[in-house]
């Protein structure tokens, strides 16, 4: 059978063709097939069919007889009028035929970026010569003071013990070894003056001198050393580099909920990070779709790793036949040690008390029976939350966040908190009895409510807490130091630090990576944000000028990647990069000095170095 499909105006058509029927005579019609599907949100039949079955944007559409050799032409739409689709990404995912209990799998519409569709906005190939920069690095070190000459190096003389790790990575991004005992001298100083994360280093031409005050400085130093190397062709400039972050959080996100990255992908990722500087990874691997982690005090979990036909959860955003997987606890070894030897911290998301379907349907016990309440996630989905007045929704929290906080030595665990669908909880019998003994009046209120009790359990484990921005909102709002991230703008993390909260700046308009790059509707990605160029990822600043006191209380930026487009790891790739220059940029460099044609200019010399290391721009 064949499928395509495209975009025209605000519908999606999408044309069917039978050539062959299973197990059936090619001389009658194909009867009771369902077409089976997901987009990024609820959908609708304009034509051709009957929508019979819906989970968010999976959809199950009723078609008729289908005629061999002839085109079936079914045309849909997104049920909400404000999902209006862009451009490819918004087209079905994971399509296939039911027909009698026997599925037929379509061809995958081609997904991803496409290099001529990122346009000059995104790549900017227009740089043909582009403005040279003093030092070809990203991000740009705090200060340097050329001398003249340059060190004429590939490798250098030093200790290998203190520069394995870096060796190492110079190995898996397609680079020689950083040390060989015929290069130029490279000699290590301990300096308890310098800042931390911070180093100074000397080139002249006959070497170098590394000076540093703890171990990140003298890995950020050594990366430096061998960024400089292939970025300026082994003509290393000489000078003096003093550098040190602007940040102590400089992170990067990746939603494994609904799209499952292998284990490799994510090592992959971990050395783009330290390419960058960035030092936190926020793993995303619990939500509505999936909870991926394997814990042993709740094996039952294992039923929310895949899903698809005849799983707990159908395939939604593009989860086909059947997708997904789990990770295991040597796997999270594998991260930890490699994220360790990268100087980069892993901070696990676990997703309370919304963002929850899969949970609230292996667990049932976590919802109010007697809840009449018609509340409805963003993404379309019912009864995707769990209740605070259920026993069992304690039970599987706090079974869960201790799990989850004895494997990840961090010490801090994300615990969600947001997108809360209006009105939840407000017609349960069992919340509104626990809202008035507790003094409480909204959602919002017993939300707060709720995050602060999960955060005040993990705080006497030892542990910090960490929240999206909404769990600020309310009478209540969460305590017990956690840290909040502000994702839908700017403002309410600057309102959050205002209030004294510790932040992380991740708003969507300048951060968010599954964005699409362009509005060219041959890209690809969401724009509910905007369309995120690579001047948007830098034309902002975390801290305003005129409140230059709310940087005690901004711990950093981050950048996020939501997988909901996403059905092969590959396709992050471009979606990443370049953009991650701009969110290296904000997470390092001091205030007001970075500019956008310096961002180009460094993404003209970072691309060969990224093309050798599997992370090409298309």
């Amino acid at each position: 059978m064949k499928f395509e499909a495209h975009i025209n105006g605000s519908s999606l058509v999408c044309d069917l063709r039978l050539d062959e029927a299973p197990n059936r005579p090619l001389d009658h019609p194909l009867k009771g097939a369902v077409f089976c599907f997901s987009c990024l949100a609820p959908m609708k039949v304009i034509a051709g069919g009957e929508k019979i079955h819906g989970v968010g944007g999976y959809t199950e559409i009723a078609l008729p007889p289908l005629e061999q050799g002839q085109t079936h032409r079914l045309i849909l739409a997104y049920e909400a009028d404000e999902f209006v689709p862009v451009n490819r990404a918004w087209l079905p995912l994971g399509a296939y035929v039911r027909v009698d209990g026997e599925i037929i799998e379509l061809p995958t519409l081609p997904a991803g970026v496409r290099a001529h569709s990122m346009g000059e906005r995104a790549i900017n190939h227009t740089i043909k010569t582009p403005k040279d920069v003093p030092l070809r690095l990203c991000p740009q070190p705090t200060r340097f003071q050329g001398t003249g000459g340059t060190l004429r190096a590939q490798n250098f003389r030093a200790s290998s013990d203190q520069f394995a790790a870096v060796n190492a990575w110079c190995q898996r991004m397609g680079q020689p070894p950083l040390l060989n005992q015929a290069g130029a001298a490279l000699e290590t100083r301990d300096c308890t003056d310098l800042p931390p994360a911070g180093y100074r280093l000397t080139i002249e031409p006959t070497g170098c001198l590394i000076e540093f005050g703890d171990a990140a400085g003298l890995f950020y130093a050594s990366l430096t050393l061998a960024t400089l190397r292939r970025t300026h062709q082994g003509d290393i400039p000489c000078g003096v580099i003093d550098d040190f972050p602007r940040f102590e959080w400089r992170g990067q996100h990746l939603d494994c909920a609904r799209h499952f990255y292998g284990v490799e992908f994510i090592l992959d990722l971990l050395d783009l990070m330290a390419l960058m500087k960035l030092n936190r990874f926020h793993w995303h691997f619990a939500d509505d779709e999936a909870f991926r982690l394997h814990l042993n005090n709740l094996p039952e979990l294992e039923k929310t790793h895949f899903r698809g036909e005849g799983q707990l959860i159908p395939g939604v955003f593009g989860g086909g036949v059947r997708s997904g997987g789990s990770y295991s606890h040597a796997d999270v070894q594998r991260v930890l040690q490699r994220a360790k030897d990268l100087q980069i911290e892993v901070m696990p998301e676990i997703e309370v008390p919304a963002h929850a379907l899969a949970l609230a349907v292996l667990y049932p016990e976590t919802r109010d029976p007697e809840d009449t309440g018609q509340e409805i996630s963003i993404q379309g989905y019912q009864t995707n939350v769990m209740n605070p007045a259920m026993a069992d929704s304690w039970r599987v929290w706090e079974t869960m966040a201790r799990e989850v906080a004895e494997l990840f030595p961090f010490g801090t665990v994300h615990i969600g908190g947001d997108e809360l669908p209006a009105d939840t909880w407000m017609q349960s019998p069992a919340a509104r009895a626990l809202m008035d003994a507790e003094g409480l009046k909204t959602a919002h209120d017993l939300l707060g409510w709720t995050l602060n009790r999960l955060a005040s359990k993990l705080q006497s484990y030892g542990v910090r807490s960490a929240a999206w921005e909404e769990a600020s909102l309310g009478s209540v709002g969460i305590q017990n130091n956690a840290i909040l991230f502000s994702w839908s703008s700017q403002g309410p993390g600057l309102e959050a630090a205002r209030a004294g909260y510790p932040v992380v700046m991740t708003p969507a308009q300048h951060t968010y990576f599954d964005m699409a790059h362009t509005d060219d509707p041959d890209d690809w990605g969401a724009n509910w944000a905007g369309f995120i160029s690579l001047d948007d990822t830098i034309n902002w600043d975390p801290v305003p000028e005129d409140e230059p006191e709310l940087e005690q209380k901004i711990l950093g930026v981050q950048g996020a990647f939501w997988s909901e487009f996403t059905t092969a790891d590959h396709q992050v790739k471009a979606m990443l990069y370049p953009r991650i220059l701009g969110l290296a940029i904000k997470a390092w460099q001091p205030r007001q000095s970075a500019q956008a044609d310096t961002l180009h200019t460094l993404h003209w010399f970072y691309q060969p170095l990224l093309e050798e290391a599997g992370w090409a721009c298309t």
